[in-house]
């Protein structure tokens, strides 16, 4: 397969070349452009050498064949939910780049880069990450220090792939749970379309008069407008969302799942919010004293759903950092 075919290149109906371009394959592509530019550079070298040079070219096709790879729609979809081509060319090319590293007679002048490389995925206390900062060249054997090279890049290289891994499992349980959340919340609000009042949304008390989201008597639309009136209050949140979110290298985006989650449970929230009030709950400390009372309710509660997602926030943050660290922002530790 040639190396000077665009990244994910299809054909189309009238035989026209158009490029399919995503975060991931610009990234892989660049870094194996890295990879065989090093390849090319070197010369003839010692058996082990012509090892290492032969599985890096290997490699590399691997890469190549995952990153340009034409399949139908149906296992474009399987393909994107298990994520086996993205993860596949990930670990192909770190293979590609240890044998890089380890085919150059000249590997432990790339000592600092390398360091820099594990010290991102392995810990202070690692004994590999330990082994490679503690190496000085020409104390240990050429071929041991080869190897001491290679394992490390390699441990901190299969933390990185098992974190890619890790990040797509959740990325996989959003998709289920946004599923679950917008079936639950359409069937809730069919039924309360087909049968107006069997999920009451109107409130009143002894002392206030009974407003319903959409005028004075139920309708068949009152639960809709919960729902889109706690979506919005949930929107709000996912702006937020948005805002403090750093970047990611990561092959997986979590931002828009999670974006998705908020909004379907703001507007369940919404539903049960808006029952509670109705069921007086709140009596003695919220009183409805109009139609605009409660849709701004409605708002509130669909918003209040940043409390149970925070920590959700919070774990994909640290799964995303674990998947592509990232340099630490100011004063933090």
């Amino acid at each position: 397969m040639s190396a000077d075919r665009p990244v994910g290149v299809t054909i189309d109906r009238v035989g026209a070349r158009r490029p399919r371009v995503t975060d991931w394959r610009l990234v892989v592509q660049s870094r194996l452009d890295r990879v065989r530019a090093d390849l090319a550079v070197l010369g003839p070298t010692d058996p082990v050498g012509a090892h290492w040079c032969a599985v890096a070219e290997q490699q590399a096709a691997v890469v190549e064949d995952m990153i340009t790879r034409e399949e139908s729609r149906l296992r474009t979809v399987a393909s994107w939910w298990s994520g086996w081509h993205i993860e596949r060319a990930w670990r192909s090319l770190h293979e590609a780049e240890i044998a890089v590293v380890a085919a150059g007679p000249g590997y432990l002048g790339r000592l600092p880069g390398l360091r820099a490389r594990v010290a991102e995925n392995l810990d202070d206390d690692d004994p590999r990450r330990i082994a490679l900062e503690e190496l000085r060249p020409g104390e240990l054997p050429p071929t041991a220090e080869r190897e001491l090279v290679v394992d490390a890049l390699r441990a901190s290289f299969d933390r990185s792939d098992f974190a890619h891994a890790g990040s797509r499992a959740l990325r996989n349980k959003l998709i289920a749970a946004s599923a679950v959340l917008f079936l639950v919340n359409t069937l809730i609000g069919v039924i309360a379309f087909t049968h107006p009042g069997a999920i009451p949304m109107c409130v009143g008390s002894e002392r206030l008069p009974t407003v319903c989201p959409t005028g004075k008597a139920a309708s068949g639309w009152d639960v809709w407008l919960v729902q889109v009136l706690g979506a919005f209050g949930a929107v709000l949140s996912a702006v937020v969302l948005l805002l403090r979110r750093r970047p990611s290298l990561s092959p997986y985006v979590m931002i828009g799942y999670q974006a998705t989650i908020k909004i379907l449970l703001g507007a369940a929230l919404a539903v049960i919010g808006v029952l509670a009030l109705g069921a007086g709950v709140t009596t003695g400390l919220i009183g409805v004293a109009s139609q605009a009372a409660l849709l701004l309710w409605a708002v509130i509660l669909g918003y209040s759903q940043q409390v149970a997602t925070r920590l959700l926030d919070s774990y994909a943050d640290r799964v995303m950092d674990r998947a592509r660290p990232l340099p630490k922002l100011e004063g933090q530790r």
